[in-house]
């Protein structure tokens, strides 16, 4: 509610059009950043508005024109490093398309569904004008979440099957271009480590890894799962030490991957010499890493870019695709990754 300087009652429109000196109609369109104003005019119906301590009614001049300029955000963390990229995205978007961001974090107490269903339904109601949901496919699934209706949606890293737009890294291509690398290098076969089942990311870098194996007629050695952090894979990475066999290893994130080459190290088995080591993300600290590690890039600023432009698409009212929007992913080779000892790369394996 508007009041005036001195807190005493409301302040409508009207009075800061008496005040300035202007019509009622004026002083709205000096609200709705109208360019049918004169420049001193507009200037003396702003220093009106400040003076009585008037501020215009968003969400009634959002009804009238059909867009509050605010797209809301719900994201589960801010831990991760894909979460942080794709945060960054989105707001670097939004704000080229000159929408405001309303960022809120699901809640951990409440089940998955019922956390992102108490977020959509609290950005109803601080009126938005689309949604994005920053969230794995085993958190939601998107029809258990209520979305207010004609409310413009995009989810994001979902692994989503139905119609609504969602944008997710090529997980397939990246997995598949990680192990043809390995294989390409002389190794007999790779082994991997894998992050937890129930992330959609982790079981789609898995699949690509044995698909890749069975198609070049390679053997598929035991998978190992880890949990993405630097803990798990060096756990791994310490039994796997033991293995004498091995000497390519694809660890499903650069944290894992991080952790195997020291536990390698640790038992003597130096990286690239004796085994070489692919992770996927590739994160900041990947090239700095010793030996600087060989990932699979993906682009997480890239995928908040993707969303913004989708929802702003469906607010706007342009048509947009249903179904999954991949961003690419590609493979970057540094120095953790060398010939099998003895053996001369093949020249193509894919």
């Amino acid at each position: 509610m508007n009041r005036s300087a001195d807190g005493s009652r409301s302040v409508s429109l009207h009075d800061v059009a008496r005040h300035a000196g202007v019509s009622g109609q004026t002083v709205s369109r000096v609200a709705n950043n109208s360019e049918r104003v004169a420049e001193p005019t507009r200037h003396r119906v702003l220093a009106a508005m400040s003076e009585l301590g008037y501020r215009p009614n968003v969400a009634a001049r959002a009804l009238r024109r059909g867009a509050f300029g605010s797209i809301g955000v719900v994201v589960f963390s801010l831990d991760s490093l894909g979460n942080i990229g794709t945060i960054g995205g989105i707001l670097s978007a939004a704000a080229a398309r000159g929408y405001a961001i309303e960022l809120i974090q699901a809640q951990p107490a409440l089940t998955a569904g019922d956390a992102v269903a108490s977020a959509v339904s609290r950005l109803d109601q601080d009126a938005v004008d689309g949604i994005i949901v920053v969230i794995e496919s085993h958190l939601m699934s998107s029809a258990s979440v209520g979305f207010p209706p004609g409310m413009p949606s995009v989810l994001i890293q979902s692994g989503a099957a139905d119609e609504r737009p969602s944008v997710t890294a090529d997980q397939v291509h990246g997995s598949r271009q990680a192990v043809s690398h390995l294989l390409e290098l002389g190794h007999e076969t790779v082994w991997h480590i894998a992050g937890p089942p129930e992330s959609k990311a982790a079981e789609q870098r898995r699949l690509a890894w044995q698909e890749t194996l069975t198609a070049a007629g390679r053997p598929v050695p035991e998978v190992h799962v880890g949990d993405w952090t630097a803990e798990s894979g060096y756990r791994i990475g310490r039994l796997l030490a033991a293995v004498p066999e091995l000497t390519a290893l694809f660890a499903a994130n650069d944290q894992m991957a991080l952790g195997a080459m020291r536990a390698f190290h640790e038992r003597g088995r130096p990286v690239p010499a004796e085994i070489s080591v692919v992770g996927f993300d590739d994160m900041a600290e990947a090239a700095y890493f010793w030996p600087p590690l060989t990932t699979v890039h993906q682009d997480f600023g890239t995928a908040g870019s993707l969303a913004v432009s989708l929802v702003v698409d469906q607010i706007e009212g342009r048509e947009v695709s249903g179904g999954v929007h991949h961003v690419s992913t590609s493979l970057v080779v540094r120095g953790s990754t060398g010939p099998r000892a003895g053996r001369r790369p093949a020249t193509d394996l894919r």
